[in-house]
């Protein structure tokens, strides 16, 4: 079955390069949003597998995208992967504590990206059957 994956961040090329690594290597259904407020928006809308999503944002970062997130019920089971750019060793407590799933540094290998995000949700049994 095709996993349909969210990816929110504000910079377009990472957009680009992280969309065209899932569809291209993955095969995965993907959405993008440009925002927070568009990518809680799109959340609600569509049927989603999972969401990547940029803790860097202007006007709503990353964690109060996942707060609002986990505070809905449509979208509170939807699993996230957050990308950022620096991870401190108390941010690794931070994410750890508020449950996402996981958490890949930019830059990522926009060739391997897609298997990160498989094994930090456990679907990289989906290949092996």
């Amino acid at each position: 079955m095709t996993k349909r994956i969210l990816i929110v961040d504000d910079d377009q090329d990472i957009r680009d390069v992280a969309q065209v690594a899932f569809e291209k290597f993955a095969r995965w259904e993907t959405i993008t949003a440009a925002s927070g407020a568009e990518g809680l928006e799109k959340a609600k809308m569509n049927a989603l597998d999972a969401i990547v999503l940029d803790v860097s944002m202007p006007d709503m970062d990353g964690f109060s995208v996942f707060e609002k997130l986990q505070a809905d019920p449509l979208t509170e089971r939807i699993p996230v992967v957050l990308l950022t750019a620096k991870v401190l060793a108390s941010d690794r407590q931070r994410f750890a504590q508020m449950g996402v799933a996981g958490v890949i540094t930019k830059p990522f290998n926009p060739l391997t990206v897609w298997t990160e995000v498989a094994v930090l949700l456990g679907w990289d049994d989906d290949h092996k059957s």
